[in-house]
């Protein structure tokens, strides 16, 4: 089965790229995603896909590498703590609202896709992520989408 293409947005004061790369294993889970649509395009993800990183909510928003799901979905643990930011007292184990998945860094680009550049970037016109009200955490990319942003990111 040919894998499938993503894009997950982080804040990189939150969780960045290199905090990725510097994990164990280079690898962390998704967790706190909250929102139904993006929760759902977790659970559409499969081991081997492919995922371009994106810093958000910073000074220059944009790519700055490509992660690998290494784990398909499974119940978000978070929801179920109260002390936790993405605690839901509607999710349960035995009845979870809410998942992840497991990422693990694959290659850091050479330099930044900014946002600027793939607004400006005609292959990338019809992109999810710059869709006006677009702000999903969490969402799929074509392949020559993610080929495109690759190849700008490793020049």
């Amino acid at each position: 089965m040919a894998p499938k293409y993503w894009l997950v947005k982080s804040e990189p004061e939150v969780f960045s790229f290199a905090d990725l790369k510097m994990s164990r294993n280079r690898t962390t889970h998704w967790d706190g995603v909250r929102n139904y649509q993006a929760r759902n395009f977790l659970r559409e993800m499969e081991k081997g896909d492919r995922v371009l990183f994106y810093h958000s909510n910073c000074d220059i928003m944009g790519v700055v590498g490509v992660a690998e799901v290494t784990k398909e979905a499974y119940p978000d643990h978070s929801a179920w703590d109260p002390k936790s930011n993405y605690y839901d007292p509607d999710s349960t184990p035995e009845n979870p609202r809410w998942f992840m998945v497991e990422l693990t860094w694959q290659q850091d680009f050479k330099r930044k896709v900014t946002l600027s550049e793939i607004k400006a970037a005609r292959p990338l016109q019809k992109m999810r992520l710059l869709q006006r009200g677009n702000r999903l955490s969490v969402m799929p990319v074509s392949k020559a989408e993610h080929d495109c942003i690759c190849q700008m990111g490793m020049r």
